[in-house]
């Protein structure tokens, strides 16, 4: 089952459910999702973007609420607060389980290793290589920043 058919399904079952927070996520998560579909479409492509695509844009949507997160910690904003972070659990429903900062971190000194880095200049290959086996798993901003501090 395609990705956007199972975000379809989960849209219906909320609607059962009578989940508001739910419905709100998934009909957002539909719309952005059709925006790309329209902005992609040309005579050879009618339909639409793919799943890898779609989990693209998940991954945009995350970094968005967890920038709005963020400003609403320092705001002490908790009603809004709250209503991020269930979005971003609905959103995240969707997308692989991301690895742990102790799992990123040694597969990151693996990778080093296996590349051959040895100063700052490197980065570019061993994220690049981080790229190729972990797209969906590694959250790139943890991984950047644990590089940085090994080849320091």
């Amino acid at each position: 089952m395609s990705l956007r058919t199972e975000i379809e399904n989960k849209l219906q079952n909320a609607l059962k459910e009578r989940d508001k927070v739910k419905i709100s996520t998934l009909r957002l998560v539909i719309a952005a999702i059709k925006d790309r579909d329209i902005a992609v479409r040309t005579n050879d492509n009618k339909s639409g973007i793919q799943d890898d695509d779609i989990k693209q844009l998940l991954k945009k949507m995350i970094k968005q609420r967890n920038e709005s997160i963020e400003i609403y910690k320092k705001n002490n904003r908790n009603d809004l607060l709250e209503t991020e972070l269930k979005e971003t659990e609905v959103i995240r429903s969707f997308l692989p389980k991301q690895l742990t900062d102790d799992e990123v971190l040694k597969i990151c000194k693996d990778t080093i290793k296996s590349v051959g880095a040895a100063s700052t200049k490197d980065i570019g290959k061993v994220m690049g290589s981080l790229k190729k086996k972990y797209s969906d798993t590694i959250d790139f901003a943890k991984a950047g920043s644990a590089i940085k501090d090994l080849l320091k």
